[in-house]
């Protein structure tokens, strides 16, 4: 009952009659589920995440559907917000030439046409640069896309730039995968807290983010993962883990929270099947592209080890206020920046170790959300590249996390509405855009955002009587095997890295006389109603 319990929902009901009254009949309905509710809001943003991109969407030109194109011109997509990286896609990798990714390839040239020279004096060839399940989802939409093409010269039908199509017929998988991702994250919040995933099916990333990338697909196998591993199927998780991997690196980066917790609790077995599994499922999907094209599907770890400090990173932030010329100045055309992948790679590392130490020594167990979120957010944090649609990485992991709306919605609002001074800033400052400056402080904000949630995570991990998760005597209701699982530490480990006594007591909720369960019990007794709402 998210309207009697919970501030936000208290205030949102008000404009449909208020919060529901202590006579009604609750659990009743037979259709509008909150699962099914949380759905129907998704859907909303979806289409808001649709509309967006719609600006950019309008058929331009005459002929047949692939003789036409999306209205780009004078910059459009910068002015007016609606940008998506899968528009130009479809002919910078030859997919409106129906070629197979990672098989065929081109010169890479300049503004002018001019082809481009690599730093070692070759020719700058390009494949594919996508994780070979997201370059399959590319063909098989473009394929669809040909299909409607050639039925509108068969048929009389609507004539749609062949280009439109392909990113219609993308958009449509991917509202479906960000579904699933709810659906998974609303089975992983369980239903004493189901409508943490509200969260996730209403978060205001998903408007400007959802159609830009192929990104929905990895959430979704992510959140399939952290499903399983809560289902205690761990074999199930490391093949959803894989074919994750398969569609974008990230969701590799479960493997570490569950290490983790697998040498504090001993259940290094299980975590083990998951860890192979994952291999195994990786390696089924690759292994074919990687025989039969192996230049072409080695390009996304090639183009990754070579590219430079992306305009959302926190290095261009340092470079943007201080003049600072970055850790690897004057490379050549693809030159890998050696210095700036080792820096980035060791910041990583020590954020992993630190973690890790908190997951050692915290008194009581952390969570698998709470360090899964930890993981990725020290990834992207460090990393040298913070495309704005990984953000989508952090929704379902942040609100199982750290289910306190109005703080989440806050980091949400904010990260946001990083697009406008990005797009805003590519439309150029002499044609009456912004200024790098200003682009970059709203990315120091987010960067800021973020790492003040990772705070707020720690804390609760060190005081666990703050975490609303636990309370009424709940311990990890995503942590398959690590669920009441007692610590049993290897031997070996110093003294240091042994858990700590807790300042507060595990559960405070049950204990009135502390100041925790004090707020929580004058609250009307509802937990959601606690110290941050």
């Amino acid at each position: 009952m998210p309207s009697r319990t919970d501030t936000i929902g208290a205030a949102l009901s008000e404009t449909i009659g208020g919060p529901v009254g202590r006579h009604a009949l609750i659990g009743r309905t037979r259709f509008m589920t909150p699962l099914r509710v949380m759905l129907i809001v998704a859907l909303v943003f979806l289409a808001l995440g649709y509309s967006t991109k719609a600006a950019c969407l309008q058929t331009t030109g005459t002929g047949t559907a692939d003789q036409r194109v999306g209205n780009w011109e004078n910059q459009r997509a910068y002015y007016q917000l609606c940008y998506s990286d899968t528009v130009p896609l479809y002919t910078a990798e030859l997919l409106n030439l129906g070629k197979f990714p990672y098989k065929s390839s081109w010169i890479e040239s300049d503004a002018t046409g001019k082809p481009h020279v690599q730093y070692d004096g070759s020719p700058a060839v390009r494949y594919m640069e996508y994780p070979v399940l997201t370059g399959i989802y590319q063909y098989l939409s473009m394929s669809m896309a040909k299909a409607y093409t050639a039925l509108t010269k068969l048929v009389s039908a609507p004539v749609i730039a062949e280009v439109v199509m392909f990113f219609n017929i993308a958009a449509f998988g991917l509202a479906l995968a960000w579904l699933t991702t709810v659906w998974a994250t609303a089975m992983l919040a369980g239903p004493r807290r189901i409508w943490d995933a509200a969260l996730v099916a209403a978060s205001p990333i998903v408007i400007f983010q959802i159609f830009t990338n192929f990104d929905a697909l990895a959430t979704a196998f992510a959140a399939g993962a952290l499903l399983a591993w809560a289902r205690r199927r761990p074999v199930l998780a490391g093949v959803l883990i894989g074919l994750g991997v398969a569609a974008k690196l990230y969701p590799l980066l479960l493997l570490i929270p569950l290490a983790l917790l697998a040498v504090r609790t001993g259940r290094l077995r299980e975590a083990g099947k998951t860890a192979v599994a994952a291999v195994v499922a990786w390696l089924v999907v690759n292994l074919p592209v990687m025989v039969l094209f192996p230049r072409g599907w080695s390009e996304f770890f090639r183009l990754n080890t070579r590219r430079g400090d992306d305009m959302d990173s926190i290095y261009n932030v340092v470079k943007s206020f201080t003049g600072w010329r970055g850790f690897d100045p004057d490379l050549g055309f693809w030159e890998p920046p050696i210095t700036l992948n080792a820096v980035s790679a060791a910041l990583f590392g020590a954020c992993c170790i630190a973690i890790g130490y908190v997951v050692l020594t915290a008194p009581r167990r952390p969570r698998v959300a709470q360090v899964a979120f930890l993981v990725v957010a020290a990834f992207l944090l460090t990393n040298k590249v913070w495309s704005p649609q990984f953000s989508l990485w952090l929704v379902p992991l942040a609100v199982l996390a750290l289910p306190h709306r109005r703080i989440l919605l806050a980091w949400m609002t904010i990260d946001m509405l990083v697009w406008v001074p990005r797009m805003l800033y590519l439309f150029g400052e002499q044609n009456m855009g912004l200024p790098e400056q200003a682009f970059t402080a709203t990315v120091l904000l987010r960067d800021v955002a973020v790492v003040t949630l990772c705070a707020l995570v720690i804390r609760q991990i060190y005081r666990p009587g703050l975490d609303l998760v636990r309370r009424g005597g709940v311990d990890d209701p995503a942590g398959g095997v690590f669920d009441r699982a007692p610590d049993a530490p290897p031997g070996w480990l110093p003294d240091w890295l042994q858990p700590r006594p807790s300042p507060l007591p595990a559960n405070p909720a049950r204990n009135p006389t502390s100041a925790v369960g004090y707020r929580a019990r004058s609250a009307g007794d509802f937990p959601d109603q606690g110290r941050f709402g």
